[in-house]
């Protein structure tokens, strides 16, 4: 099970604010990847996925024009998120 930064549990549906993202997952990054996923940070997002690192998966899409979108997971650790509606 995990858990948020104030200790609310985090399941599959919840919906979490992206507290921060860890400075070496950014820093092994080019520059207009690290962009856009810095761009998560402070934004809320659907858990779709749970992992067995206990890391809480969450995706933005990006939609360039109508014919094409970009996407971009971060899994996120308990300091990392903040839950804002709970889960099914």
């Amino acid at each position: 099970m995990i858990r948020d930064r104030e200790g609310t549990e985090v399941r599959v549906g919840t919906f979490v604010k992206v507290l921060s993202i860890d400075s070496e997952l950014l820093s092994k990054m080019e520059h207009e990847e690290r962009t856009l996923v810095e761009s998560m940070l402070g934004g809320v997002f659907e858990v779709y996925e749970i992992d067995t690192q206990n890391q809480a998966w969450v995706e933005k899409w990006w939609h360039e024009d109508k014919s094409n979108s970009i996407s971009h997971s971060l899994g996120l650790r308990s300091t990392e998120m903040l839950v804002v509606e709970s889960g099914r």
